[in-house]
Order: C-alpha cells, then sequence, then structure tokens
C-alpha cells in the first residue's frame, strides 16, 4: 500500500507541483488548503482539479485552515501518515512588513498547531518549506548553510526562521523525529503540462508572474522596485530554480528522512543570480512581447542579492542533487533548459488544445541546449491558457 503524506497549502503553487510528483513516486499525497491562495472549483481548488484530470487519478482534499486545531486533529485520526510536507502559510515579503501581526499569528501559530498534533498521532517525519530569507542580507556570496541565519529583514523571513529553531529544538527533545528543512530561493516555471503554474490571485508578488500577466496584456506595466542597488544594472538579482525540480527536491527530501537523518538543512537553488532586468529580456525574449516597466522605489524587507551555493545537497546524497545537474557559472544564454519544446505560441491558444512537448527527467532522451528564457516562455504560455 502506498505511504500516505499530508500535504499542507498543497493547492498553491509549489504545493500543487509537489503533489504530482508525490504521485509519480508513488505516494498517496492526502491535500489540505484554505484556498488563501487558490482557485476554486467547487469543494476543490482547481490545480488539484486539474491533476485528477492529467495523471487520470483522485486526489483527497480538505478544506482546512492549520488554525483549526480540532479539524486537523480529524484528519491525523482518519489518516496514518508516513510523513509531513509544510506549505501552509503567508508568504508576501512585502505585504508581512504591512501586516507583521497577521504573519506571526498565521504562520507561529499553524505550525504549531501542525507539530503538536503531529507529535500527538506519532507522526515524526517533516519536509518543511523554509526559505533563503532567514539568511537576511547575505554577508558572503553565494549562501551556503553554514551562513548565519536569523537577521532577517521582514516578518516573513522571521517566520520561517522562528519555525525552524521550532523544528530543531523539538528534533533535539525527540529523538524519534526527523525533519529536512529546504530553504527556496526563488521558485519560477510550470509544470510541463501546462495545466498548473503561478497564476496568483489578485497583484502577484513574484517577479515572473508579474512579468508575464503584462506580456499577456493582464496589466499595464512592471513596477521594479529600484535600480540603484550594487549589481550589475543596480535591480535585484535572485537565484531561480524551476519548480519542477524543485518538487523533485522535495521526493529526495522525503527518503532522506528515512535515514533517521535527525535535522537537515539544505539550499534548494542554482547557484547563479540574475537581475530583474535580466529577467525581463528573458520573458520578452520568450514571448515576444515588449515588457514595459517603470521603476518604483526599492520595497521595505528587499536585499540587492541573494543566490545559492548549492553543493550541500550534492555532497551529502546525490538524490538530492538538482535533477538536470543545474551548472552553477553559466551565462544567461548558455544555461540549458528545464524543457524540450516547440516554440509556436499562439495568443488564441485554449486549454484543451494540444500542448507543445516537453521533457524534464533523465528518462527522456531529448536535452538540447536551450536559453533560460525557455522557464519563462512556460510560464508565459500557462497564463496565455489561462487568459
Amino acid at each position: 500500500m502506498a505511504e500516505k503524506v499530508l500535504v499542507t497549502g498543497g493547492a498553491g503553487y509549489i504545493g500543487s507541483h509537489c503533489v504530482v510528483e508525490l504521485i509519480e513516486a508513488g505516494y498517496q499525497p492526502v491535500v489540505v488548503d484554505d484556498f488563501s491562495n487558490a482557485v476554486r472549483e467547487g469543494d476543490v481548488p482547481e490545480s488539484i482539479r486539474r491533476i485528477e484530470k492529467f495523471m487520470d487519478t483522485s486526489i483527497e482534499f480538505h478544506e482546512l485552515d492549520l488554525l483549526d486545531r480540532p479539524g486537523l486533529e480529524k484528519i491525523f485520526k482518519k489518516h496514518s501518515f508516513s510523513a509531513v510536507m509544510h506549505f501552509a502559510g503567508l508568504k508576501a515579503v512585502g505585504e508581512s512588513v504591512e501586516q507583521p501581526l497577521r504573519y506571526y499569528r498565521v504562520n507561529l501559530t499553524a505550525s504549531m498547531n501542525l507539530l503538536e498534533v503531529m507529535q500527538a498521532y506519532r507522526v515524526h517525519n517533516l519536509v518543511f518549506s523554509s526559505s533563503a530569507t532567514v539568511y537576511g542580507d547575505p554577508q558572503h556570496l553565494p549562501i551556503d548553510e553554514q551562513h548565519p541565519v536569523g537577521g532577517c529583514t521582514n516578518p516573513y523571513g522571521k517566520t520561517k526562521f522562528f519555525i525552524e529553531e521550532m523544528i530543531k529544538d523539538h528534533c533535539k527533545a525527540e529523538k524519534k523525529w526527523n525533519a529536512v528543512l529546504l530553504r527556496y530561493f526563488n521558485p519560477i516555471g510550470a509544470h510541463f503540462s501546462g495545466l498548473i503554474g503561478e497564476d496568483p490571485q489578485g497583484i502577484p508578488n513574484n517577479l515572473l508572474p508579474y512579468v508575464a500577466q503584462v506580456a499577456i496584456g493582464r496589466r499595464e506595466c512592471l513596477n521594479v522596485f529600484g535600480n540603484d542597488y550594487d549589481t550589475i544594472d543596480g535591480t535585484g538579482v535572485r537565484d531561480y530554480i524551476h519548480v519542477v525540480d524543485l518538487a523533485k527536491g522535495h521526493i529526495a527530501a522525503l527518503k532522506k528522512l528515512k535515514d533517521d537523518c535527525g535535522c537537515k538543512v539544505y539550499n534548494l537553488g542554482t547557484g547563479r543570480g540574475y537581475s530583474v532586468l535580466q529577467m525581463v529580456k528573458a520573458m520578452e525574449k520568450a514571448s515576444g512581447k515588449e515588457i514595459a516597466y517603470k521603476v518604483a522605489p526599492r520595497r521595505g524587507g528587499d536585499i540587492a542579492s541573494c543566490y545559492a551555493d548549492p553543493r550541500l545537497a550534492e555532497e551529502d546524497t546525490a538524490t538530492l542533487k538538482t535533477p538536470l545537474d543545474f551548472p552553477m557559472a553559466q551565462p544567461l544564454d548558455a544555461t540549458p533548459a528545464y524543457f524540450c519544446l516547440n516554440p509556436l505560441l499562439n495568443h488564441g491558444a485554449k486549454a484543451n488544445h494540444k500542448l507543445p512537448h516537453f521533457c524534464i527527467s533523465r528518462k527522456h532522451m531529448m536535452r538540447p541546449q536551450k536559453k533560460l528564457h525557455t522557464l519563462c516562455f512556460v510560464m508565459f504560455r500557462f497564463l496565455l491558457l489561462e487568459h
């Protein structure tokens, strides 16, 4: 019988891609989500409905806010979970600066409820969705896991840091517990089906969905928050990792838990940073559209540059290695794509049209050298299908 894994926040951008990879790897995901960043399709999130369709399967879903502890206990009474993947939480840096108490209440209380209920029902394996924001303003680049943490520049990052500390302390106190804390850098892209991706409710907080929405005409222009940073072109530099690779990293983390690993921390990034304007140019090349933008004042809580040293994951276990061996020192126009695809793009495309061919893993034979702009292309095409 397949191992059951509880996925909190499993209808969101990263969570839904991890649900796909769990099914592919033979696990049985049980998804809980409160629809805070998911489109409702009746009683089920649209992302989950689509996954069920293109994977020809059924997924158990429960609408649940983790602040509802009795509701959470009902889920644990019903199922025997081998592990939990914890994605649920508020996640916008700028918003957290404006609404710090909301972020502390939601993210910390929800995580505390989850840990306590897991303990009560003897579920001792956890993969936690953390963030590179725990590093704060970098003291050195690239950032490895030994970089000091806790000097966070915004409340969102502080909540991730506090939750990491809770998990670490609990693992020290409870020797049966195992946890893998995955510090994400900047996930981008969409699933190769073109049916799930990052299309947030309201105004996007992340760069790529905002740029893509400008490309398809949903928004007038992009606000570039600051052009006076000490970077290649004055705009912020970040490490962009494809969401499918990120999701595969979570499956590798589940395997690591089986080694009774205690509490482990890994960066999930590529080792290379790109500026806001470099990503805008990549999207223009992918879409054939001009991306209008204007420079706005710096956003509270932002930093100039942040990119990973991902070598610990490689050295500690081959299963956590970035699935497509993403090189850490390639220029933008020489970076291998994560997808093989037909470059034809029809602005009038509909969701029932035949999708272009993609390949995303070693089992496929075709892995040509493409440019990073194909990552943008995948997200752009996903949004076209939604438009």
